[in-house]
């Protein structure tokens, strides 16, 4: 027994195991579930500059694909999603009518009803006005327009910067075959069809807007139910803030366009330009469009001025039309519709054009306002405009129910 004491206490301590993978590690340890050195694992791939580039990439694609597939399915079904959108901007800019004869004690049906009536009364009224305005003179309007164009022609042609006269026939040409193409006639319903999709997307516009100013506050909570605490907050405040940017828009709009019909139309008046009222009706109606609305109207009046006035007047229309439109740009929209269209110039021609491509002239009617709803969402989600003032207060407060 002493002897083994005395060589056990000469024999070496067992040294510890080798960590996995380390240089002492036996070659079928290291064989088993480590990589050789010199030899990246397939999760560090992902993990260098070209790995995150192509993640993001990746995240990317899919984001647009998702996109491009959400705006096919939605145009397949534009004779439901059009007078929504409408019926949305409708609403959001004579809510705040409602909710004020709601807070003069008028019950919500009642408020809902007046405010409703009132509407259709405006509408009928403006459209009444257009219409006997333009009929009677609408033939004679683009004659002189298709005459001034003819001039403006000839005056290209031997004006002090000549122009080969092949290459404004090859731009004309391009131009009707844009319009007569295969996808422009795809897109059009001629006939009957024309009429019966009309009818049924103004009565279920008027449907939809009645139940959006008559319910639009239940709508709102009910689809916020799923929803709860910081997120539901965001969401609220995205709902009051979408219904601050419409609302604004289109009321600011209006005033716009009013201001710039009464002084196009005085000044074509006092010019004694034909044709000065349906040319001003023109005006009022392309001011919806922002950037390019006014500038078409003011090229349709300075046209019609050209060859019933001479080139003088022309110019004189010409200039009227930039200082109203300088005057909309620098006072009117910063005065009369605040934040509510906080958008580069670049970024309100951009939606023009995809509205347009997408929907003609609905589409770049109701592009500006999307746009700038779209801005002020990312803004709120965003924490970037927290204190918002509830522009809507029959809005439910959080963590109630639709009654």
């Amino acid at each position: 027994m002493a002897q083994e004491a005395h060589l056990s206490e000469h024999e070496p301590s067992p040294k510890p195991p080798a960590p996995p993978g380390s240089a002492a590690q036996p070659p079928a340890a290291a064989a088993s579930g480590t990589q050789p050195p010199g030899r990246k694992p397939p999760s560090a791939l992902w993990a260098d500059a070209l790995g995150r580039v192509g993640i993001r990439s990746a995240q990317i694609l899919l984001i647009l694909v998702v996109a491009a597939v959400s705006v096919y399915a939605l145009m397949q079904i534009k004779l439901l999603v059009i007078p929504v959108l409408i019926a949305l901007i409708l609403a959001a800019a004579i809510g705040p009518f409602v909710n004020m004869l709601r807070r003069r004690g008028l019950p919500g049906g009642a408020a809902t009803a007046v405010a409703f009536v009132a509407l259709l009364v405006v509408l009928a009224g403006v459209g009444t006005v257009i219409y006997l305005s333009v009929r009677n003179q609408w033939a004679e309007l683009a004659e002189k327009a298709s005459a001034g164009l003819d001039e403006l022609e000839q005056f290209l042609i031997n004006g002090p910067i000549p122009i080969d006269p092949a290459q404004l026939d090859q731009a004309r040409e391009g131009i009707i075959q844009f319009a007569t193409s295969s996808q422009a006639r795809s897109g059009a319903i001629t006939g009957l069809s024309v009429v019966t999709e009309f009818l049924a997307g103004a009565g279920l516009l008027l449907v939809i807007l009645f139940f959006f100013l008559k319910d639009g506050a239940k709508i709102w909570n009910f689809m916020l139910r799923p929803f709860k605490g910081e997120r539901e907050e965001k969401l609220r405040r995205v709902g009051r803030r979408t219904l601050e940017v419409l609302g604004g828009y289109v009321r600011g709009t209006a005033i716009v366009a009013l201001v710039d019909t009464v002084a196009i139309g005085a000044a074509l008046l006092i010019l004694q330009v034909p044709l000065a009222i349906p040319l001003a009706i023109i005006v009022f109606i392309t001011a919806f469009i922002p950037l390019v609305g006014a500038t078409v109207a003011g090229i349709l009046a300075a046209l019609v001025a050209l060859v019933a006035n001479g080139p003088v007047v022309a110019l004189i229309v010409v200039a009227v039309v930039v200082a109203v439109n300088q005057l909309e740009g620098d006072l009117l929209q910063p005065i009369v519709m605040g934040k509510s269209l906080q958008l580069h110039a670049l970024v309100i021609l951009m939606a023009l054009t995809a509205g347009t491509i997408l929907a003609g002239i609905i589409g770049a009617v109701l592009s500006v306002p999307l746009a700038a709803v779209v801005w002020a969402i990312i803004q709120v989600w965003t924490a970037e405009d927290p204190n918002l003032q509830d522009m809507n207060p029959d809005l439910p407060p959080p963590n109630t129910q639709p009654v």
